[in-house]
């Protein structure tokens, strides 16, 4: 989503070479450069500790989708709670902002800059829609399709889609020209930002406990293709429970009940599993909404994904504002131990951290949590220039689209499993040893 160049290490800084993210609120008798030649850009190497922590991210979702199963600290909290597969998606989100910093940190043409935003997001939402709306149903039934009534309309990709717009246009048009000598000095020239982010928060907050929920109904395909009708009671206001939310309301008023996700998380709880916290048989005296369709990357709940987006470009100010690497960590890790310690006070007041409804709480720890990792990456990377260890993860990190859409979503297997000799048993998976 746009190039962005190495941080130049404080000693070549020092020796009189231009730091190139460094902003020139830095100094306020620096006379203004010109923008580097498209020549010159070329040749400047990538932050590399940014495609590092996007290559783990990458790899953390695989082992997550492939071993979640079967290890329940690798899969998603059937509710409350968080489990390691709960930060794949902020840290995505995290690492977007923070990318997007970089790319739009000189903007000559601010209309030009929005039209390809929109654009781009545009090609993630209908990507998205394709690999996540029902077209392809499995690498089993190698079958493909979707009922157009019936299509799922949200998804990671859609969600990455719309918080990567929001905080693009943040980006392009909401900055200050203050000059940056301290973090305070960041909060005054970002303030137009921030403010954006509180009123996300708050407004979420007040539709999450104040929309009255009332009761509602739902239908599901039985055996022998018999609809089954069930009935929720609720007739609430503030729950936050999986039968009762506004985020679910919301997502069924507006998209439709039909164009949520089949699978919800919280048929993993004890009311809905008999295998708790794995999926399992329902139980005898299982509630009526264990089977009902809930979308977890939702209209409501994204409205705080936008917000790490938010969070994420204020970490990748610091980059352009602040030459010395020492400045920029001190930088992170107060607002990222600031965060973890607000989410956690929240939890313990009734606020849970959850996924499903990426409740304010949720957002502050992931957001937290990604501050601290990039921080170490960067560290690790970026000033003591551990490349070799990390050098799989860079590469994931610089093709995480092209992996996601190939294993995540299922394309490479449906591949492996989708030519065959004769017969379907006579795959690739057969050719190479591995059994059907």
């Amino acid at each position: 989503m746009g190039g962005y160049e190495l941080v130049r290490s404080d000693d070549a800084v020092a020796a009189g070479g231009a730091d190139l993210e460094s902003g020139v609120g830095n100094s306020k008798a620096a006379a203004p450069s010109p923008p580097p030649s498209p020549s010159t850009a070329a040749r400047q190497p990538r932050l590399v500790s940014l495609d590092v922590f996007r290559g783990i991210t990458v790899l953390l979702m695989i082992i997550v989708d492939d071993a979640g199963g079967f290890v329940p600290a690798l899969n998603h909290s059937p509710w409350d709670g968080l489990t390691i597969a709960d930060f794949v998606m902020p840290f995505f989100l995290f690492i977007v902002g923070v990318a997007l910093t970089l790319a739009y940190k000189r903007v000559p043409d601010k209309l030009e800059a929005t039209k390809k935003a929109v654009l781009r997001a545009l090609k993630l939402f209908c990507l998205g829609l394709v690999l996540q709306g029902g077209f392809f149903h499995g690498v089993h039934s190698l079958s493909f399709g979707v009922d157009l009534a019936k299509i799922r309309l949200m998804g990671i990709l859609q969600r990455i889609a719309i918080a990567y717009l929001l905080a693009a246009i943040c980006e392009i048009w909401l900055k200050g020209d203050d000059d940056v000598d301290s973090g305070l000095d960041l909060v005054r020239r970002y303030r137009y930002q921030l403010f954006v982010g509180l009123v996300l928060s708050f407004m979420y907050t007040i539709l999450l406990y104040g929309i009255y929920v009332p009761d509602w109904e739902y239908q599901i395909s039985g055996p022998g293709s018999i609809e089954k009708s069930f009935s929720v009671k609720c007739g609430v206001t503030g729950d936050t429970g999986p039968a009762c939310n506004a985020v679910g309301m919301v997502d069924r008023t507006v998209l439709g009940i039909d164009h949520l996700y089949r699978r919800p998380v919280y048929a993993r709880t004890k009311e809905c599993s008999i295998n708790y916290p794995e999926n399992g048989p329902l139980p005898p005296d299982a509630p009526s909404w264990c089977q009902a369709p809930f979308d977890p990357e939702g209209l409501l709940s994204s409205v705080m994904a936008i917000v790490t987006c938010l969070i994420g470009l204020q970490f990748g100010h610091i980059i352009v504002h602040f030459e010395k690497h020492r400045g920029r960590i001190i930088n992170w890790l107060i607002p990222s131990f600031s965060m973890l310690a607000v989410a956690l006070l929240m939890d313990f007041v009734g606020m849970r951290m959850n996924k499903p409804l990426y409740t304010i709480s949720y957002t502050l720890a992931t957001a937290g949590a990604a501050g601290l990792l990039f921080a170490g990456i960067y560290t690790l990377v970026d000033v003591y220039g551990f490349r070799r260890p990390t050098i799989t993860m860079e590469w994931m990190g610089k093709h995480a689209l092209m992996i996601y859409v190939l294993v995540a979503c299922n394309i490479l297997p449906m591949f492996i499993r989708g030519f065959y000799w004769r017969d379907p048993n006579n795959s690739l998976l057969k050719f190479i040893g591995v059994g059907v």
